[in-house]
């Protein structure tokens, strides 16, 4: 089984954008097209999974949160670049009403999400990487098994000044995305290695 590659979304892939409803506001990264597509050529099944409190909150639906992801795939397409499957947790603990107000076991740091993906995609965690702008993503990932990174971009830079790798399976901290996936690759087992 190859290593399995589980990315943020906001911050991450696209453009940070405080609650992201519309597709129509959707900026991919530079280079993160590329990036995961030389992912994809090696095999490696590539996963979103994205808090998206929004839901909760009221600001957007989670159709909402499949058509922001539906054109974010649509990028990614046109640059040659493929997500496997798509995960959000669309609750907050505190925050909204009804059925989405509630502490659950997806919500980032929670590692819901991702064992969800191993199980539903038949993925090692052990073997994979899970890269992220807030220090959230990479605990969730630790917790999960895998190892993670931190980027700089979306609230990264910030997130940067409180990491504690030892506490977080972090294996580094690159500029963006690009720079994540050279690193993970420059030290995954040489038999997966471009």
């Amino acid at each position: 089984m190859p290593p399995c590659l589980i990315l943020d979304r906001d911050g991450v892939i696209i453009e940070e954008e405080h609650y992201l409803g519309d597709p129509g506001r959707v900026r991919l990264i530079p280079g993160v097209a590329t990036a995961i597509a030389r992912v994809n050529a090696l095999g490696w099944p590539v996963v979103v999974a994205s808090n998206q409190a929004g839901v909760a909150r009221g600001y957007f639906s989670e159709a909402q949160v499949g058509e922001v992801n539906g054109r974010v795939a649509e990028l990614l397409s046109a640059g040659g670049a493929a997500i496997r499957a798509w995960y959000h947790c669309p609750h907050h603990p505190t925050e909204g009403t009804g059925a989405y107000r509630v502490e659950c076991a997806c919500r980032k740091p929670a590692p819901g999400m991702l064992l969800a993906a191993a199980r539903d995609l038949g993925l090692t965690l052990a073997h994979g990487w899970m890269v992220g702008d807030k220090l959230t993503d990479l605990q969730a990932g630790a917790w999960a098994g895998c190892r993670t990174w931190l980027v700089r971009t979306g609230y990264g830079a910030g997130e940067e000044l409180k990491l504690d790798p030892s506490t977080m399976n972090c294996a580094g901290v690159a500029d963006d995305l690009p720079g994540a996936i050279e690193g993970i690759l420059r030290i995954s087992s040489p038999s997966w290695a471009p």
